[in-house]
């Protein structure tokens, strides 16, 4: 049932209609998040099959010492990778006719199956472009979600040879940010852990306005008893503090090894190079 309702979300998605197909397929999903034991039976939800991580895109994180910037992370897959393929636009900003960011700023996928995609155009670019693209997409406010995800072999009809590295560059549109928020976060964590070492803390200039509430792609944020109150759920993308009119959010980096750790995971995971 889950896989029937995605799969017709899927197809209105690549042909950019049908937002009534999709709200059903949410539906569906949200019935069947309640399902006991579905994370050790359907490969989406396996930590074995997926691990990905969101990398904040605040220009403001408290770096101390030589820590890099999370999205040093995203250039080391980029500059090993075997393959790099752009793909041509976003089938969720597409098929949800999105006004608010670009259309054309795809997923980045990369290593040898990446030139295996079927289910949407694509083109394989160098180093620099791949970089050029993935600043082009912070720079447009949209979120990198890095690493393993077992969704996206059926996404782009490639068999799942743990051998395709996928980078999107997510929105409220978009499938990752959209049914996250109704996967219980025992579920969430081990297929979608937060960076190691970093924080996201509400100070005392917060006024309670729900900004960054509103604006949490997967719910993880209320305002209770008129202050901000970041949740369980919170993977850590940093767009609330960007959002924050009162600068009352501040995200840091406390663990220098943060790269390594990340990077030697989601390698565990896949083969891009």
């Amino acid at each position: 049932m889950i896989m029937a309702e995605v799969s017709r979300s899927d197809g209105a998605i690549r042909k950019g209609l049908g937002k009534g197909i999709v709200r059903a397929a949410e539906f569906t999903l949200r019935a069947a998040m309640k399902m006991p034991g579905l994370n050790r039976v359907h490969p989406w939800l396996r930590p074995e099959k997926s691990e990905m991580r969101w990398l904040p895109i605040n220009a403001d994180i408290s770096m101390p010492g030589d820590i890099p910037m999370p999205l040093a992370l995203l250039e080391r897959f980029i500059e090993e990778a075997s393959h790099r393929v752009i793909v041509d636009y976003c089938g969720c900003r597409e098929g949800w006719k999105c006004n608010h960011y670009p259309r054309d700023i795809g997923c980045l996928m990369m290593g040898d199956d990446a030139l295996l995609i079927k289910r949407f155009p694509g083109h394989e670019v160098g180093v620099e472009e791949a970089k050029a693209h993935a600043r082009k997409a912070v720079e447009a406010g949209l979120v990198p979600v890095v690493g393993k995800a077992r969704v996206d072999n059926f996404i782009f009809d490639v068999k799942d040879r743990s051998r395709m590295l996928t980078t999107c560059f997510c929105c409220e549109c978009c499938c990752i940010t959209r049914y996250t928020r109704y996967v219980p976060v025992e579920w969430l964590e081990p297929i979608q852990p937060r960076l190691e070492g970093i924080s996201i803390t509400v100070g005392e200039a917060c006024t309670g306005c729900g900004k960054c509430a509103r604006h949490c792609y997967i719910e993880a944020i209320e305002v209770v008893d008129g202050r901000a109150a970041i949740g369980d759920r919170c993977r850590a993308c940093g767009r609330c503090a960007t959002v924050c009119p009162e600068n009352a959010i501040e995200i840091r980096m406390d663990d220098p090894e943060f790269l390594e750790k990340a990077y030697a995971k989601i390698r565990a995971h896949v083969k891009f190079d």
